[in-house]
């Protein structure tokens, strides 16, 4: 929030919308290759439009750790290893995204 971040609750998990352009966190996470990431109960996004648009995605690895619980820092780097190891990519197919995507409103049909 010192850095102009907003912060809201939102069906369980703590929304953080990093918008304030000339912030050092908004530079870092505008240059990754993702809109918005989950930590546990923790959703970080670029700003409140892309975190409303992927909101059920995101809301889905926020399930997924409460089954999981700490192991998913561990089963998730893991699956996209597996996937890589295997020839294929390993964002889109890390068995957590696959999960994720078919049970989100939001990015179905983005794969």
């Amino acid at each position: 929030m010192l850095m102009g971040a907003r912060v809201e609750h939102v069906d369980g998990a703590l929304e953080v919308a990093v918008s304030r352009k000339g912030s050092r966190l908004a530079g870092l996470l505008r240059r990754s290759p993702f809109s918005a990431i989950t930590f546990g109960h923790v959703i970080i996004g670029v700003n409140r439009a892309e975190l409303a648009r992927l909101r059920s995605h995101e809301q889905q690895h926020v399930r997924q750790y409460e089954l999981w619980g700490p192991l998913f820092f561990i089963a998730y780097p893991a699956s996209s290893l597996a996937q890589w190891v295997r020839g294929r990519h390993p964002y889109w197919h890390n068995r957590f995204e696959v999960q994720a995507r078919a049970n989100s409103s939001d990015l179905r049909d983005e794969a």
